[in-house]
């Protein structure tokens, strides 16, 4: 009887283990036909183990393909004359050619090394570490500009802060790369332009205050039939001296912007009504409306010249580019812009906004979009409708001046143009003394 057992138990372990083989060599079959129908082999033409050769020896060639790619890609970045570097999901740096070593002054000994660190313990920037979580994050390129700060080193030989332009770049894994670009001699090149033209402005103001001046004063004593040459030349002379006054007001709002500012508390609603008033005469030719939607009355702290000088451009924006009968909305509102709360200051038209080509360059000094820009006679003495191309650059400097930024954008439902001012919070105290109103100019 226990020998029976003994056999039974002797089967069926024999069966088991036969069961067992035979499900494995199934799975050994399959994964041996995927790797032939990969590396594309015949598997009527040669044995198993032929075939088994075949596979590994093309994984092997396959392997040895892509790392002589990442050892060519490797080489073309180390010998690239832009910084790269790259991260892993847990910031720790993986790879990081010369030129960004040299930049960050990080040291030498640090290239290459298969050991990883932390990006902070040899990289103190928190600009760049915010740059790389906002790239993680949203799994979107990203640029941004900051102020680097190196520290101490010998290799670097630069210890000043320098401006710095990183682009970032998702990788697979929770990895980025960051590209940086040294914006030292782009930011010298800009000042060198600016205080050319300021240099420039202030030797054409006398001139051109001469000029009129003996101009107003043949103004009486010519023949009538004459005295039209005159008027135009009045006109012509008045409207290059607020162009050099422009020159002059974005110099200095430049080189000290805090200094030129006069802050005290003033009502943004009435001025913004009273900025429209001035340009009224222009909008009625067109037949235009202004709508505004928010504070019936707020206090804050700012330059009112100059910030009434911000809504007088802005509006004259809109005026000129809407179409006949249109509206022209002004929205005031707290808002929160890059993780900051502002007050937000909405102009926005049914014109026909900004082009994709004229967007990235609308703040830039005498960028003029649309050749077809008028001028408005009359109107020299406001600073506007000269068509100079820097009306949008003294909004953004002066804007920039009070701690705030200014965007321009298409409004999603107009499709007009859409400009943006953001005054920080912080810097200036706000006081809303009523509820929001809607109201029609």
């Amino acid at each position: 009887m226990r020998s029976a057992v003994t056999f039974l138990y002797f089967c069926l372990g024999l069966v088991t283990g036969l069961a067992l083989w035979g499900l494995w060599q199934h799975r050994f079959n399959r994964r041996l036909a995927g790797l032939l129908r990969i590396f594309q082999i015949n598997p009527l033409r040669s044995s198993p183990l032929e075939r088994l050769a075949t596979a590994i020896q093309s994984q092997q060639d396959y392997a040895q393909e892509l790392e002589q790619q990442l050892t060519l890609w490797q080489s073309l970045l180390n010998a690239a004359p832009i910084a790269y570097l790259q991260v892993d999901a847990e910031n720790q740096l993986c790879w990081i050619n010369p030129r960004a070593a040299q930049l960050l002054g990080i040291h030498a000994a640090f290239i290459g090394q298969k050991q990883r660190r932390l990006l902070l313990q040899l990289i103190r920037s928190y600009d760049l570490d915010r740059l790389i979580e906002q790239t993680r994050t949203q799994q979107q390129p990203h640029q941004q500009d900051w102020l680097y700060h190196p520290s101490p080193s010998p290799e670097s030989g630069r210890q000043q802060p320098f401006p710095l332009r990183g682009y970032g770049l998702p990788l697979p894994l929770g990895h980025v790369g960051i590209f940086l670009e040294d914006r030292q001699e782009a930011t010298l090149l800009r000042e060198e332009r600016d205080r050319w033209t300021s240099d420039v402005a202030h030797e054409l103001k006398t001139p051109l205050t001469s000029i009129r001046l003996v101009a107003e004063m043949l103004q009486n004593r010519l023949d009538p039939s004459l005295r039209s040459w005159i008027e135009r030349l009045l006109k012509e002379t008045t409207r290059l001296n607020t162009l050099v006054q422009d020159l002059l007001d974005l110099s200095r709002l430049a080189v000290t912007p805090t200094k030129e500012l006069n802050r005290k508390p003033l009502d943004l609603p009435q001025l913004i009504r009273t900025a429209w008033q001035n340009l009224e005469p222009l909008a009625e030719q067109k037949n235009l409306d202004l709508v505004y939607t928010g504070f019936e009355a707020l206090e804050i702290a700012a330059d009112e010249a100059q910030l009434y000088r911000v809504m007088l451009n802005l509006l004259d924006n809109s005026i000129r580019y809407s179409p006949v009968a249109a509206v022209i909305q002004v929205k005031t509102h707290y808002s929160d812009y890059r993780s900051l709360q502002s007050l937000c200051i909405e102009v926005i038209d049914s014109g026909p906004g900004f082009s994709s080509e004229i967007l990235p360059h609308v703040f830039e000094r005498f960028y003029r979009g649309d050749p077809s820009r008028v001028r408005y006679p009359g109107l020299e003495g406001y600073g506007i409708g000269s068509g100079s191309g820097l009306g949008l650059a003294i909004v953004q400097q002066i804007v920039e001046a009070h701690g705030g930024k200014v965007k321009a954008d298409n409004h999603p439902e107009t499709k007009g143009a859409w400009l943006q001012i953001f005054l920080p919070l912080q810097s200036s105290p706000f006081v809303p003394s009523s509820p929001l109103a809607n109201t029609k100019a």
